[in-house]
């Protein structure tokens, strides 16, 4: 089951990271076309900052923690079984 759980969150964090990285690409590129007077969509980035990319970032931190803290404990109780 643990298994299962940490597998699953590897997917969907590794999915959320190439969600960012496409986020921080966008907004790089948006903010050099913004600055030439090129359209390159940085209106759009704006209005989704807040309903997609910036939960992103939150979902891809926590996992991050969760699955550090989930392999630790399994270390842990893992160590203290053996001992």
């Amino acid at each position: 089951m643990k298994t299962l759980l940490l597998t699953w969150l590897d997917r969907i964090l590794i999915a959320d990271v190439f969600l960012v990285l496409l986020g921080f690409f966008w907004f790089a590129i948006a903010v050099v076309g913004e600055s030439t007077g090129i359209p390159l969509g940085y209106q759009i980035w704006q209005k989704l900052w807040l309903p997609l990319f910036n939960p992103a970032i939150s979902i891809l931190i926590l996992g991050a923690v969760s699955s550090w803290g989930i392999k630790k404990l399994s270390q842990w109780f893992t160590t203290k079984q053996g001992s």
